[in-house]
């Protein structure tokens, strides 16, 4: 009897089934996916990494489609790049949700074996993007995918944890929903390394235009920050004015594939900004600074927790239930606990 193949081989190989199962464990994390990701780890670290947040209603989907055309059909004979989407969505993608207006906003892209279309829950993650939405991107950028679409849920001010995960930002506003301020706010402008006003057909664009491009003339270019925890992590490198990324305000009009070339003229150019200034290195290393220190958390929490005796955990939990010990006193006490 022949041995099967092992799922990291499958997907090695172009199985779009295997990848779709190993998604599935990785989203599930089940011991499976991270035996397959733990093979294809070597070949990850070559996809341009795109990430797209912006408020719910701004065009994010039909915009994250026309992208993925594009790379598919470049014009003047370029060659197209394998595409992977990762949608992740605020409702379960079992149960219905905004998981059907994804798939008919991208149905353009159905049929074609470029393209890999991945739907998942937040599972309340506040950032938008689930814990695993790393291991993900990882299997598609194993697998292949030369671009990978990361689409949020557009949930506030956590939704500048995309950051955190994509070489390239784009921030999605559009004209009617008040919502340039919000972003102002909200920090978001100082996420985006490509800002997109969707929807330019609408009535008011020139507000939101005039609105947005004032807060970017305002801010002086400066060196991107890394935050771990909310500590300074480091700074990226400090180039000279002429030489710093200028974030570029562009229009496009999704529905009608409006703007679309220059908006990935502009994320190229990006693309090459962070390779030739060194970016790129700072940006992956905080990205996997980020996910070890998150999956260091969860291992250790996971272990403390087998060494405390549920008695000793309740007993803690109603002693801070009636007043009698603060959280930070809680901690102390279970901690001593576990080391006794």
């Amino acid at each position: 009897m022949v041995n099967e193949p092992s799922l990291a081989k499958s997907v090695l190989s172009g199985d779009r089934l295997a990848l779709g199962r190993l998604l599935t464990q990785i989203e599930n994390d089940l011991p499976e996916g991270r035996q397959a990701l733990v093979e294809l780890y070597s070949r990850t670290g070559r996809a341009h990494l795109i990430g797209v947040t912006g408020a719910p209603g701004t065009g994010k989907s039909s915009l994250v489609n026309q992208i993925a055309r594009f790379y598919r059909q470049p014009p003047d004979g370029k060659q197209p790049k394998p595409v992977g989407i990762i949608a992740v969505d605020p409702s379960s993608p079992f149960t219905g949700g905004a998981l059907l207006g994804d798939r008919v906003r991208m149905r353009d892209l159905a049929g074609d074996p470029g393209v890999f279309i991945r739907s998942m829950a937040s599972r309340g993650s506040l950032g938008g993007l689930a814990a695993s939405t790393a291991g993900l991107v990882d299997a598609l950028d194993a697998a292949g995918y030369e671009v990978v679409l990361i689409e949020t849920v557009g949930a506030g001010q956590g939704e500048v944890d995309i950051v955190r995960l994509a070489h390239t930002t784009l921030v999605v506003e559009a004209p009617g929903l008040g919502d340039e301020i919000q972003a102002i706010k909200a920090g978001i402008l100082e996420i985006a390394d490509v800002l997109v006003i969707n929807k330019a057909d609408l009535p008011g664009v020139e507000n939101t235009e005039r609105a947005l491009r004032s807060m970017l003339e305002l801010a002086h270019p400066a060196p991107r920050v890394y935050l771990q925890h909310g500590q300074v992590e480091h700074h990226a490198q400090v180039l000279e004015d002429n030489e710093s990324w200028q974030t570029p305000l562009l229009r496009t009009v999704a529905t009608q594939g409006s703007g679309i070339d220059e908006l990935v003229e502009k994320i190229e150019l990006h693309r090459q900004f962070l390779r030739q200034s060194g970016e790129w290195e700072l940006r992956v290393q905080a990205r996997l600074r980020s996910q070890l220190e998150s999956l260091l958390q969860t291992a250790l929490v996971t272990r403390w927790r087998k060494s405390v005796s549920e008695s000793r955990y309740s007993a803690v939990l109603d002693l801070l239930t009636m007043r009698q010990i603060s959280p930070w006193q809680a901690v102390e006490s279970l901690l001593d606990g576990a080391r006794q």
